[in-house]
């Protein structure tokens, strides 16, 4: 195990006697809870929010505690806490310990502590069971759907993108998860393939509630895989959710579930992560069977990214060089293409994404698991901590052989082309990329209706004969969110595809921005295979521009 953080900072608050008035039987917050404090202070569930309130006595005596008055006006203080950011409470020692975590800045949180004594008592019982009362219904609210006390199989690769992934773990990730009373399991990986082998031969993988890679989009890619690998695949990837700690260069599983790159802030999304159902996509490549979670590519994306694995110490930056230096030679990447189209052009696409958002919003309604908002943890219903909603079987439409993965509808690579299948010559192909996601990195938001479980994969496809002037105002539409809008950019949702490279003897084929043969492959989805761990039931992507603006045939409907 890696090494212990120094013990965080805590609130030490004088005696207090404790009263508490809950309601039991409602569903959210409201003015019963609260613990009462000697001195006019108090701890109180307000809104989305754990507020205390010190009393008079505890603000004189920390005046008097300051040097010549510095430090302490004597004024009572008030402290509010996030409900999303309670990490765990308990009474020990005879006080109630809160840990939460405290954004210090936007990218920044630390774990700390606020510490309340439990009054002296003749019936010391009475106390801890008011006490312990309010701590569960603090930590209900809290954590809403999500499962309390995680347990976790965590995978930390030391030589993730830039390297420090064991630091970052040690300072920014770990104190989280421990103030969380996480079971951890802690597994360093010491060569590339190895997280296949490891969950593949795990015994008691499903025991677990969720693998952790820390690392790059590499380490994610190896875990579904070593899932896919198992006899008991299928149950085991509709069980078992996979998270990520974005420690490499891309951190796109990162950017989609949890809306950050940052490591601690990602910690306390997976500390309050709730199962979700996540499409998954078959390759076959030769004889060979492998699953995607989040990109097929070949073109200038493939090639700016594998081509300059050399310069990993310059980060994400090493996109951006590697496709700049490469629009102005006006390459192209010919090759033959067949698609299965599910939806064709991209006033289809915008009206299938408000279509499934907004029965996405209505199940979760249905469902009680939250806001919208993703700030509250609020329930509907007084439903314990921990318990899940119930989920869709990933199996409804496809049939699977016995345990393992799901038949191919589709065949293989080696099969003959699937009636109804047109392939078709692409000459002057500058990009052929295929999204399970929406954010490839921090700013690249390559696949804006992309999501969770849709059962559609999004393709892009760019001519490669186009300006340099144009290819700069494509890579600038990517961070300014109008990619999808560009009138250069093909855009569809399409159920399966193969793709056969042309003219070159060696080129860059990337799956999920890991380096495969030069050779044609195969690709069909896989609706809600895999479960991952996610901030609110889905992507944190925003969506095509103006998908939930209201339509003048809608207002006219109305």
């Amino acid at each position: 195990m890696a090494s212990q953080m120094p013990p965080p900072a805590a609130w030490d608050l004088a005696t207090i006697s404790v009263t508490c008035e809950s309601d039991a039987l409602s569903g959210k917050p409201g003015a019963g809870d609260m613990l009462e404090l000697s001195g006019g202070g108090s701890l109180s569930i307000s809104g989305d929010a754990l507020v205390y309130r010190e009393g008079i006595k505890q603000a004189e005596k920390r005046g008097r505690g300051s040097l010549c008055g510095i430090g302490g006006s004597g004024a009572p203080q008030s402290k509010t806490i996030p409900l999303y950011n309670i990490l765990f409470a308990d009474t020990t020692d005879g006080s109630i310990h809160i840990n939460y975590a405290d954004q210090t800045s936007p990218t920044r949180i630390v774990v700390t502590k606020l510490r309340v004594p439990l009054p002296y008592s003749d019936a010391p019982t009475s106390a801890d069971t008011v006490a312990t009362s309010f701590i569960d219904r603090l930590l209900s609210l809290s954590y809403g759907p999500a499962k309390l006390k995680k347990r976790a199989y965590v995978l930390v690769n030391p030589h993730a993108g830039p390297g420090g992934a064991e630091g970052i773990w040690q300072r920014e990730v770990e104190p989280v998860f421990q103030a969380a009373h996480m079971d951890l399991t802690v597994v360093h990986t010491k060569y590339s393939g190895e997280a296949v082998k490891l969950v593949e031969e795990l015994d008691d993988l499903t025991t677990y509630d969720t693998v952790i890679p820390c690392s790059g989009d590499g380490l994610p890619h190896e875990v579904f895989n070593g899932m896919a690998n198992r006899r008991d695949a299928r149950m085991v990837l509709g069980t078992v959710s996979v998270s990520h700690i974005p420690c490499g260069s891309g951190n796109a599983m990162s950017c989609n579930l949890y809306g950050t790159h940052r490591p601690g802030l990602a910690a306390l999304a997976i500390v309050k992560g709730v199962v979700t159902p996540m499409d998954l996509v078959s390759i076959t490549q030769g004889d060979r069977r492998t699953i995607s979670f989040l990109s097929q590519a070949l073109g200038i994306v493939a090639e700016s990214d594998l081509a300059t694995e050399h310069l990993r110490w310059m980060g994400e930056q090493r996109f951006t060089y590697g496709f700049v230096s490469r629009i102005f030679g006006k390459k192209t990447y010919p090759c033959d293409l067949a698609v299965k189209v599910a939806v064709e052009g991209k006033d289809g696409v915008r009206a299938h994404y408000k279509r499934e958002r907004s029965e996405e919003a209505v199940n979760k309604l249905v469902a009680g698991t939250g806001s919208e908002s993703g700030g509250s943890r609020v329930a509907a219903g007084c439903e314990a901590s921990g318990a899940e909603s119930e989920l869709p079987s990933p199996y409804e439409s496809d049939e699977a052989d016995g345990e393992g993965l799901p038949r191919l509808r589709y065949g293989t690579i080696q099969d003959e082309l699937p009636a109804g299948w047109e392939m078709a010559r692409h000459d002057n192909m500058g990009n052929f990329y295929c999204g399970n996601m929406a954010y490839m990195a921090p700013d690249a938001n390559f696949f804006s209706a992309a999501l969770a479980s849709d059962g559609y994969m999004d393709l892009v496809c760019v001519d490669g004969d186009i300006s340099p002037a144009a290819s700069l105002k494509l890579m600038l539409s990517v961070e300014s969110g109008h990619f999808f809008d560009n009138p250069l950019v093909s855009y569809r949702k399409i159920e399966a595809f193969r793709i056969i490279p042309r003219d070159q003897d060696d080129g860059y084929i990337s799956i999920d921005g890991e380096r495969v043969p030069f050779e044609p492959f195969q690709a069909e989805v896989h609706r809600g295979l895999g479960r991952v761990l996610s901030k609110r039931g889905g992507f944190e992507a925003p969506g095509p521009r103006d998908w939930d603006s209201v339509s003048r045939g809608e207002r006219l409907r109305a």
